[in-house]
């Protein structure tokens, strides 16, 4: 039976919401943080909390997630030739499982999921790719 359009979870709703923030700060060359405080202002409406800690906690650690992305693509495609919305659910992802105990399952499986409703054809592959190796290559914290 065919779904009439996407039917999402209220945590996919959250993470397609703070995609929507990290796709609009990179188009407007805007920061994260002062999109999001924008965003907030002009919705007018309540926030999810994990919308608010996967935007805020991108804006902390771009800098390591972006290096965590780079190392999990081949050279041949680096982080500038992904599709900006490949780029920043990638961004989400890897901030959810290197800095938050959601289960690795659900986040690989919910970016692959948004990028099948968003990217493009090839980028749930990528995206699953992408991920696995990143959550393989996850720095252990004892």
């Amino acid at each position: 039976m065919a779904e009439q359009g996407p039917h999402y979870s209220s945590q996919t709703k959250a993470r397609k919401a703070a995609l929507d923030i990290l796709f609009m700060a990179e188009q407007r060359e805007a920061s994260v943080s002062e999109t999001f405080a924008e965003q907030r202002t002009l919705a007018g409406t309540t926030v999810r909390p994990l919308t608010t800690d996967i935007v805020l906690g991108v804006a902390e650690h771009q800098q390591e997630i972006d290096q965590r992305i780079a190392e999990s693509t081949s050279m041949n495609w680096p982080l500038e030739r992904m599709p900006s919305v490949d780029r920043n659910l990638a961004r989400l992802a890897i901030y959810e499982l290197d800095y938050t105990d959601t289960p690795p399952a659900a986040v690989i499986s919910e970016a692959v999921r948004l990028a099948g409703d968003l990217s493009t054809d090839d980028s749930p592959a990528f995206l699953n790719g992408l991920l696995s190796k990143a959550l393989a290559a996850k720095p252990t914290t004892n």
